[in-house]
């Protein structure tokens, strides 16, 4: 599998279009839809699913310095954040949509400041996670900062950041229950 083949299975699922349709209708900057809408799309393909395995929440990304101030760069959430949460809710409510800025998420981090959504993206747990998908253009777009080879190969290995301490990444893979989700996968540390 590869780029191509992983935008093939994107584009032939229409749950998939109408949610990045609708995230791309908010007009934020460098934004990006990712995480395990994607992952979870290809793992399920590679196991052979018919069925969805349910998503949590859908994670929605971008990048912006001027949405928020001192105060909220810290905080769990903006209310730029918070407001786009709201709109997506409206247009798909039983989604638990998370939507994040990611031009202050390396404070979350201890992290220097990210250049954009893509380097925000590289920075998350499991290399797999590390990807988005957009409309562009009205074309499909991968943002793969870290590569495919760990998502396509069934491997979850944790980021280099995470992989320093292995807590976090233990502690996601019993929680999301991600071995029972995908038996296939091969845990790498």
């Amino acid at each position: 599998m590869n780029k191509k083949d992983i935008i093939s299975l994107i584009e032939k699922d229409k749950w998939m279009i109408d949610v990045l349709k609708i995230v791309g209708k908010l007009n934020l900057s460098d934004w990006w839809v990712g995480a395990g809408f994607v992952r979870g799309k290809v793992w399920d393909s590679l196991h052979g699913y018919r069925k969805r395995t349910p998503l949590p929440d859908i994670d929605v990304v971008y990048f912006d310095k001027k949405d928020f101030d001192k105060i909220e760069a810290k905080s769990f959430s903006t209310k730029a954040e918070e407001r786009y949460q709201e709109v997506l809710k409206k247009k798909m409510p039983k989604i638990n949509w998370s939507v994040t800025n990611q031009a202050r998420m390396h404070l979350m981090h201890n992290d220097k400041p990210y250049k954009n959504s893509e380097e925000g993206l590289s920075n998350w747990v499991e290399t797999a996670t590390c990807i988005g998908v957009r409309i562009k253009n009205g074309k499909l777009i991968l943002a793969t900062p870290i590569g495919i080879k760990d998502l396509v190969n069934l491997i979850l290995r944790p980021t280099p950041k995470f992989k320093k301490d292995l807590k976090v990444f233990k502690e996601r893979m019993k929680t999301k229950k991600t071995l029972k989700k995908w038996p296939k996968l091969k845990v790498v540390f």
